[in-house]
């Protein structure tokens, strides 16, 4: 079987960049089928109050989607960098110390999960008449924490090494899977928003077990030796140092959006219901977005292993460039035809929650170049090894988008919940732009030296 691992360290950096994005994009896209499986079948043959129950988890799930995602991305950094300073035995030995902390991560999360839910969704405001839904639904999904685990963790591997190709085979593979499973619990067995949560965690499970088998039977430079599974301090410290906070970011993210959530809640169910609708929509599209800074990390941790400054910036002149294209394109079509696709998720009159869904599409869809700017140069400062600097980032996000949550809850108004995300958007993408610059001059001089010593 043939091995994609791919060095990111030659060759021209927009096209290695846009080949390397465009798999994660159609990846993340089919990621996207799980819930939006869960929301498309939920509220068609269950109905409004059932959508409304797995909407209104929408934000904790990104609480733990995201600090999964961040984590895994986080500790695989140095396997990159590794990776591309051409070091295969250092680069085996970070894979061994990352699963160990996947391992012990994903205990802890299941166990902590599984006894914060339901306190959580009491904070939340959750609407009495969705709560029992709600419930049942999130509990599956924190049950299947360890399945999640298992496909992020060996995906960002893969990535690190260049392969962008293989997660997204099975991702595919366990999205149509995730479909088939939600109208057999849903429809044939009755079993509501929990049939839906199942679904999504089999095929989660299975995408990871797939990517295993690959690695097993086709990446020979990943079987590990006795050696490689033995803990290093010094390791562990690295791998630590930048997955928590990257895993943090992602937290403090969420952390704002169960206060837009908060929010929203107080508005009730019909427009709760109308919200998930939009952002379901809105994820879509945005997944370019994560795909990019998805790629960036890789590209930066491989580029700096080989100490190759001048090729990072060459990167980021190249992919703002892209994003910033595709933000304008989706921006138009989400505005104007982007409010039919309600259709896809409810049925009868859908003349109020439609035109709710046409305001949230509107103020997000004016603000996507500052979203372009949050996740490729927060990733990409990241992938350079740092932590801490791209979580003030998130703090600002966090600031942006509680303050206008507050406001909106106070005035109980739809549009200021809408505009709540633009507004962290805008101020973290300003700091990280300034984080940047900061970033790349700091390494320009190490490097400068380490050339001057030799």
């Amino acid at each position: 079987m043939k091995t994609l691992q791919k060095d990111l360290t030659t060759g021209n950096p927009g096209k290695i960049i846009f080949n390397f994005t465009l798999p994660i994009f159609i990846g993340n896209v089919f990621q996207q089928f799980y819930s939006m499986a869960d929301t498309i079948i939920v509220g068609k043959f269950v109905g409004t109050k059932a959508l409304a129950a797995v909407g209104s988890t929408g934000t904790i799930m990104f609480l733990i989607n995201g600090f999964i995602l961040g984590m895994t991305a986080g500790f695989t950094v140095l396997t990159a960098q590794k990776f591309g300073a051409g070091d295969m035995k250092a680069m085996r030995k970070t894979v061994g110390n990352a699963a160990i902390l996947a391992i012990i991560m994903s205990l802890i999360m299941t166990v902590l999960g599984m006894m914060a839910m339901k306190p959580l969704l009491g904070i939340m405001k959750t609407p009495d008449d969705i709560f029992k839904d709600a419930y049942a639904y999130i509990m599956v999904i924190c049950g299947g924490i360890a399945a999640q685990m298992l496909y992020n963790f060996l995906s960002s591997v893969l990535r690190a090494l260049g392969n962008s190709k293989v997660p997204l085979y099975f991702l595919i593979l366990a999205a149509l899977l995730n479909i088939v499973l939600d109208m057999v619990f849903i429809i044939a067995f009755h079993m509501g928003a929990a049939g839906a949560a199942w679904a999504t965690v089999i095929s989660q499970g299975i995408s990871g077990i797939l990517c295993l088998v690959y690695i097993v039977k086709a990446v020979p430079i990943l079987h590990l030796h006795k050696e490689d599974w033995r803990p290093s301090g010094h390791l562990l410290k690295i791998q630590l140092a930048v997955g928590i906070p990257m895993a943090l970011q992602y937290s403090i993210t969420a952390i704002g959006t169960m206060m837009v959530q908060t929010a929203l809640n107080l508005l009730g169910s019909t427009q709760v219901a109308a919200f998930t609708a939009a952002n379901k929509i809105e994820q879509i599209v945005t997944q370019a977005y994560v795909a990019m800074g998805t790629t960036m990390a890789t590209y930066c941790a491989q580029n700096i292993g080989a100490g190759k400054i001048k090729r990072i910036r060459q990167g980021f002149k190249s992919i703002t460039i892209m994003g910033s294209i595709y933000s304008v394109v989706v921006a138009a079509i989400i505005m104007t035809v982007g409010k039919y696709m309600t259709y896809l998720f409810l049925s009868g009159d859908l003349t109020e929650i439609m035109h709710s869904v046409d305001i949230y599409l509107k103020c997000v869809g004016t603000f996507f170049i500052p979203l372009t700017v949050v996740n490729v140069y927060r990733n990409g400062i990241q992938g350079m090894g740092y932590g801490l600097l791209p979580m003030m980032a998130g703090v600002a996000e966090l600031v942006g988008r509680g303050v206008v949550a507050m406001i909106a809850a106070g005035q109980k108004s739809y549009f200021g919940v809408c505009m709540a995300s633009p507004a962290a958007w805008i101020l973290a993408s300003a700091l990280l732009i300034v984080m940047y610059y900061y970033v790349i001059h700091q390494n320009e001089k190490r490097f400068a030296k380490y050339a001057d010593e030799e």
